[in-house]
């Protein structure tokens, strides 16, 4: 059985020593209450040491916590901050939260373009999430061409990673296309799937 009290005390014990991993492991644990009263404060405090020495999932994680207001003052513009530390070093999570904030304007100046160059990079490591609003671009034509089999492409592939937008999107704008379009898309799909989501 695990006993997350001794594992909190081992984490801090080497966080307090400068671990960076053990300083994000305590981060998240705080935030999540494992083992320990859920606390958002302490876990900002502990993401924040890690995130100072570049531990790109402490960056990523501190981000959500300005975004939201966790343990912080909501504020989208340090969030983007972290996201962009975190993205920089190819955390596709925060690749993609980046890639929210440059589609919604949120923390930065809206702009599509930039906001399908995170979400492409997120997409490319696998990102569902990034996978669906990547083909969410294609189908709308925002910051990107206008282009249904794509957008199938992207849809297909996400809703295969489990990504709900992904189906809803495939589904609806498979309306839209011709058989022969829909074969293509599929097509697409299979090849940057063999390709590992790399230069679809």
């Amino acid at each position: 059985p695990k006993n997350t009290k001794t594992a909190v005390k081992w984490y801090r014990l080497a966080a307090d020593q400068g671990n960076a991993v053990a300083q994000f492991m305590l981060g998240d644990i705080y935030e999540n209450g494992l083992g320990v009263p859920k606390n958002n404060k302490t876990a900002v405090k502990w993401y924040r040491l890690a995130a100072d020495q570049g531990d790109d999932d402490a960056q990523c994680n501190l981000g959500v916590m300005y975004e939201n207001g966790q343990g912080v003052p909501k504020n989208t513009k340090t969030a983007v901050k972290w996201y962009r530390l975190a993205a920089d070093q190819g955390n596709a999570v925060a690749q993609s939260n980046l890639g929210v904030m440059y589609d919604n304007g949120d923390g930065v100046s809206q702009d599509y373009k930039i906001a399908v160059k995170w979400y492409t990079l997120a997409a490319e490591q696998g990102s569902a999430v990034a996978q669906g609003n990547l083909g969410a671009k294609y189908a709308f034509g925002s910051g990107v061409l206008k282009d249904y089999v794509r957008a199938h492409m992207w849809g297909n592939i996400a809703a295969t990673n489990g990504n709900e937008l992904g189906a809803k999107l495939r589904d609806d704008f498979e309306k839209k296309m011709t058989p022969a379009d829909i074969s293509t898309a599929q097509k697409l799909a299979r090849e940057c799937v063999r390709k590992k989501y790399k230069g679809c």
